[in-house]
């Protein structure tokens, strides 16, 4: 079985899980955007007909932009095209972050490589024989083309006086207070007060309900409740 899930650290150290796309939905989306790029085109190829010789010419520059800026513009600007966007896929670089102007061009201008030999079989081969399933444009551009996560529901982290953990905690740390802090108004009182005590650096090795307390508290001051 393919691990398609890839763990990311932000400039700002935040660790993501990001889930890879692979060729079938890109190639979906591919179509898509085909099919918005024709439309767009055939309205204006219809009303450029008029102009004649001048309208031939509106005619090629338009495709050509279309061909070109096209997906650059719309991954600048939104992180996916039309296609990807109704595949649930978007471009992010290779750390994560949104991809700007430079990446989104740099890896569409390549398409021209992907597509050679033959409809794409370059670019293709490129992401069956990659762990990332880059093309030839991602491989250049330093990007991925990732499924977009759902908007997660903040944590529900009961009200409490903030309180500083008094040394740094990893991000593991950090996840782990909040989410006991998250659930601890599911426990029994036994059991949330039971679980409390084991953290005893962070707790001063206070007993039963003061450690819960403690607990709680920074997990206040991780979410921003000073």
């Amino acid at each position: 079985m393919l691990d398609t899930a890839r763990r990311v650290a932000t400039p700002e150290g935040i660790e993501l899980t990001l889930r890879l796309a692979g060729p079938v939905p890109r190639a979906l989306a591919w179509a898509i955007d085909l099919l918005v790029r024709a439309a767009i085109l055939g309205i204006i190829a219809l009303t450029a007909t008029a102009l004649r010789q001048f309208g031939t010419a509106v005619i090629l520059l338009s495709a050509f932009l279309i061909e070109w800026l096209y997906p650059a513009w719309f991954e600048a600007s939104w992180g996916a095209t039309p296609g990807k966007r109704a595949l649930g896929l978007i471009v992010l670089n290779d750390d994560g972050t949104p991809v700007r102007w430079s990446a989104a061009l740099t890896r569409n201008l390549l398409r021209a490589a992907d597509f050679l030999p033959a409809m794409y079989l370059g670019g293709f081969v490129a992401m069956v024989m990659n762990r990332d399933f880059k093309r030839l444009g991602d491989l250049a551009a330093n990007t991925l083309v990732v499924y977009r996560e759902e908007k997660l529901e903040p944590l529900a982290i009961p009200e409490g006086d903030p309180h500083p953990p008094g040394f740094a905690l990893t991000i593991a740390e950090q996840r782990a207070i909040l989410d006991f802090a998250a659930r601890s108004t599911g426990l029994t009182q036994e059991r949330a007060e039971e679980l409390a005590e084991i953290p005893r650096s962070l707790t001063g090795g206070a007993s039963r309900g003061v450690a819960a307390s403690r607990l709680i508290g920074i997990a206040n001051y991780l979410m921003g409740r000073q």
